[in-house]
């Protein structure tokens, strides 16, 4: 069973109920919430502090990616989605938020403007007026007005979705890839590298065929040294290609 979050179209009704993995990946606007977000992992001892500071931007990406996964439409495209990641975490009090040409041009999405337009379809946004170097955009989602954490933490967590260590994607890689990268790089916290299949899947919304493939591929292009799904627990593991010396346990399917 799992603890899921469930929004009403216009964003102001929230229920929280139990459901099986099955249920809540079929209902709409639904989100399974990650035991982190309600009991936060406590190592034995403390990390160094830079350590502790990507830990924390990592969280707050998982976190936003949790939310977003109710928020947006369940066929809201990869590319879409790591848009959305960028403007919600760096979003004013106002809910306006400026991003670069140069910061779209790293994502591979300067003048896509489907992906805006998916968006606003979505009811989330409203679609940017364009200019020579930057992009304005106001979101319609009240949920990104009452974000906890100060805006310079929340934007130096959209400066590490970016380029998501220790998972750094190819520059070619399509968007479907460097969202899956940004997921597993999410859910690589202190204790572990390791997620369910379904929440994973969930957060890239893809079904769970599709995520495997795509972890796939992650392994093809160098970004994963290997990666396994133990079926029994549904839990994924996963190895950095930059931690090579981490061992993975005993799985039911080796992915190379």
């Amino acid at each position: 069973m799992l603890l899921t979050l469930t929004r009403d179209r216009s964003g102001r009704i929230w229920r929280l109920a139990d459901a099986c993995g099955a249920c809540a990946a079929a209902t709409s606007r639904t989100a399974a919430v990650p035991e982190t977000v309600l009991a936060p992992e406590r190592p034995a001892a403390s990390p160094p502090p830079a350590r502790r500071q990507l830990h924390n931007e990592a969280r707050r990406v998982r976190e936003m990616l949790t939310y977003l996964a109710s928020a947006l439409g369940c066929v809201t495209s990869p590319a879409a989605r790591l848009l959305a990641v960028q403007c919600a975490l760096r979003a004013d009090a106002e809910g306006h938020a400026r991003l670069a040409a140069g910061l779209l041009r790293g994502m591979r999405l300067y003048r896509r403007a489907e992906v805006w337009q998916e968006l606003a379809r979505d009811g989330w946004l409203e679609l940017p007026t364009a200019r020579a170097a930057v992009m304005r955009v106001r979101l319609l989602d009240d949920a990104i007005l009452d974000q906890a954490p100060s805006r310079g933490a929340r934007r130096r967590a959209a400066h590490w979705a970016l380029q998501p260590a220790p998972l750094t994607v190819p520059s070619t890689a399509a968007p479907a890839e460097r969202l899956t990268a940004l997921v597993l790089a999410a859910h690589t916290g202190l204790s572990g590298i390791s997620a369910d299949m379904t929440v994973i899947s969930r957060l890239c919304g893809h079904s769970c065929q599709q995520t495997g493939e795509l972890l796939d591929r992650l392994a093809a292009n160098g970004t994963l040294a290997a990666w396994q799904h133990q079926r029994d627990t549904d839990e994924v593991h996963w190895k950095p290609a930059s931690h090579h010396q981490l061992p993975l346990p005993p799985a039911s399917r080796p992915a190379l």
